[in-house]
This record gives C-alpha cells, structure tokens and sequence, in this order.
C-alpha cells in the first residue's frame, strides 16, 4: 500500500492482529461571528455580485446539427416574437419583460416579477 493519504480515518493496528482503534478527531466549540446574534437579514448579501442573463428561447439539437451549422445558418427557437423574454440569475427565473434599446444596446424592462423566483431567496 502507497503513502497517498486517503479520505478515510486512521487506524492504529493493535498486536496480536486484532481490529484497529479508530482515532476520533476533537474540534473546538464554534462561536457566532461579532454582530448581532442569529442575524439572518438578507442585508448582508447586498454587495454580493450575480450574472443576470436575458434568455429569447432555446432550442435543442443533436451534436450533429450543432456541428453543422455555420455562417448565416438560422436556429429557430421555441418562443413566439409576442413571448416576453427571461430574466434569469444564477440560472433562477426572476423576471419576464420585453426588449428595448437604450443608447444603442439591448435592455429589458420588466413586465413581471417571478414571485416564485423571489420567495426563495
């Protein structure tokens, strides 16, 4: 056997071949971080930074398909020109709007927020 360490527990061999004493690590007791006690307010995440994307629609193919496309090729997604657009973070449904330009970029403004989207956070 190599001298890799392994995941799993020490185990000290006793004499006489009998089973092994397994070594049961002590940890200091955790004590609340400074502040207020059990403070759970979502204040806190404030300043925390998070990707939001605006998704049109998806489609799915086969590698094949996707391998073949090229240079002008058109994918047709599965939501109609009337649907609002997504507003995803972090993967989660936020909001539904419609797109608008401003200053001559692509904007959303939103139409509705997802109330199941909210309710988890």
């Amino acid at each position: 056997m190599d001298d890799k360490q392994t995941n799993q527990p020490q185990v000290e061999s006793q004499a006489g071949g009998d089973e092994g004493r397994v070594k049961i690590p002590e940890f200091a007791h955790l004590q609340p971080a400074a502040g207020e006690p059990g403070d759970t307010s979502i204040k806190r995440f404030y300043d925390v930074n998070v990707t939001i994307s605006a998704e049109l629609g998806r489609v799915t193919l086969p590698i094949g398909e996707l391998l073949a496309l090229g240079e002008g090729a058109v994918v047709e997604l599965n939501r109609s020109i009337n649907a609002p657009v997504d507003l995803v973070a972090q993967g989660v449904l936020i909001a539904r709007g419609e797109v608008v330009v401003v200053d001559d970029c692509f904007a959303v403004r939103i139409g509705e927020i997802d109330a199941q989207g909210s309710q988890d956070a």
